[in-house]
């Protein structure tokens, strides 16, 4: 005869009115803990694939796994990228700056000494402060900054012998005639001539030999003024002086503007306020210097740009003669649209600057708006230059970005349709609720990580109470 079969609960109860079943489920507590941590549970049960070497940026959006990453760890000691960069794209408020801040917090703890070459919001200034560092301010009557000053070059080169000094003081006059011709070419929006180059590099070689103490911009053009022989030959005069007068007078011209009549004001027309130590965490605060002046903030920008890879130039020439201990540098190159903007001819100087990083132990990040910014140059060989800077990159980070952006990062970083949709769909505005005036926008926080060909990484980072408080770039509205 038949059974009867046997009536059992579902997962969740028994069905029916009257029965009681669950609806609802609360989630399972769940911990994290290392393998030391959690020695007793070894093997897993499950891993989720993702690197834990360096700093951790966050918990993967599918997954909820955290992922650790930072150019200098995934270089240093994973391996995981060959050259220690990172690039950040993404549109306003959505987290660059403070997915940065995390990457110069966490890399201070292993020891890596952040240098914020340029802080135009200021984004950086009280968590360099809160790590001990030294905070540099520059702007109109609050700071200046002296190009031709070669800081700790000239002791650091009485300390060197044979090549090593050589190559040191080459160095040194190379970067000051790049950064005179990158004032000039800001200030004109066109690149000095090769002549005028030429004659720079010969007038900062009389500097160099007959000048007593640190020269300054005016000293510069004195002696370009003075004529001596070496700067005439340079100048191809023929022995004329009239014909002198007549090739250098605009040079003459451009460089009286940057004494303090110019656009450029007198921010780089004095001796240096306060020099940068190499040995602690250093900010130049550049926030002074209203958003109107463009070419300015480009400048400054720039300088300390120049200013910060000298730097490191000298400290690893001490290391490397076993004179000083090998330190490791994180530079963070943030706002680069202002500088590619502001004139032509500026995109082969940041490339100079950038491209050794590896070789000398710097980590860098670069950070703008959107791949826009780099394409939207009126010569094409800048913007393929520009293009350069993401392609050279170790790590290609994505917060939110426009639909119409995709095809232009497809030149450079290969993205699959989802990661094209995600990343369109953080760049989504908040609500037009007005309850909540400062509602955050949904993708705020959220990144994409892309590593060369590999599946690229959705993280969302989410800030503890201290970084909170030192992040907040909204204080004025509170």
């Amino acid at each position: 005869m038949p059974t009867t079969p046997i009536r059992r609960p579902g997962p969740r109860g028994w069905p029916g009115r009257g029965g009681g079943a669950q609806p609802y489920l609360d989630p399972a507590p769940e911990w994290r803990a290392t393998t030391v941590q959690a020695c007793g549970l070894w093997p897993f049960g499950a891993g989720s694939g993702l690197p834990t070497r360096g700093v951790p940026i966050g918990r993967e959006l599918t997954s909820g796994a955290t992922v650790c990453g930072d150019p200098i760890s995934w270089f240093q000691r994973g391996g995981l990228i060959h050259n220690p960069s990172a690039f950040i794209l993404g549109q306003p408020a959505l987290g660059k700056s403070s997915l940065s801040r995390r990457w110069v917090l966490g890399l201070a703890g292993y020891g890596v000494l952040p240098m914020i070459v340029g802080d135009l919001k200021p984004d950086y200034v009280d968590l360099i402060r809160a790590l001990g560092g030294q905070v540099i301010t520059l702007g109109r009557g609050r700071g200046y900054l002296n190009i031709l000053d070669p800081g700790d070059i000239t002791t650091t080169a009485a300390r060197l012998t044979g090549s090593a000094r050589r190559a040191l003081l080459a160095d040194a006059h190379g970067r000051r005639l790049g950064m005179v011709a990158a004032l000039l070419t800001i200030q004109r929006r066109e690149a000095p001539t090769d002549r005028e180059e030429s004659i720079l590099a010969a007038a900062l070689e009389v500097l160099d030999d007959k000048h007593d103490g640190i020269p300054v911009l005016g000293d510069l053009l004195r002696v370009i003024r003075d004529a001596p022989p070496a700067v005439r030959e340079a100048a191809l005069d023929r022995g004329d002086t009239t014909r002198y007068r007549d090739i250098t007078e605009r040079l003459e011209s451009s460089l009286a503007g940057l004494l303090g009549t110019g656009r450029l004001g007198e921010v780089f027309a004095h001796q240096t306020t306060e020099p940068m130590r190499m040995d602690r965490p250093v900010c130049f605060d550049i926030s002074s210097i209203d958003d109107s002046e463009v070419q300015l903030q480009a400048a400054a920008l720039m300088a300390c740009w120049t200013t910060g890879f000298a730097g490191v130039g000298a400290a690893q020439a001490l290391a490397d003669a076993g004179l000083e201990p090998q330190r490791h540098y994180y530079l963070v190159l943030d706002e680069l649209w202002r500088v590619l903007r502001a004139s032509s001819g500026l995109v082969e100087r940041i490339d100079a600057l950038t491209r050794l990083n590896r070789q000398r132990g710097v980590g860098m990040t670069m950070i703008t708006h959107s791949m826009r910014d780099l394409l939207a140059l009126p010569d094409p060989a800048d913007r393929l230059k520009a293009a350069g800077f993401v392609e050279r990159s170790g790590m290609v980070i994505c917060a939110g970005l426009p639909r119409d952006e995709m095809p232009r990062i497809q030149q450079v970083v290969d993205l699959t349709a989802v990661e094209q949709q995600r990343v369109t769909e953080w760049a989504t505005p908040p609500g037009w609720a007005t309850d909540h005036p400062q509602q955050a926008p949904p993708g705020r926080g959220n990144f994409l990580v892309k590593v060369g060909g590999r599946p690229g990484i959705t993280l969302r980072l989410d800030l503890t109470e201290s970084e909170r408080q030192l992040y907040d770039t909204n204080r004025k509205w509170h």
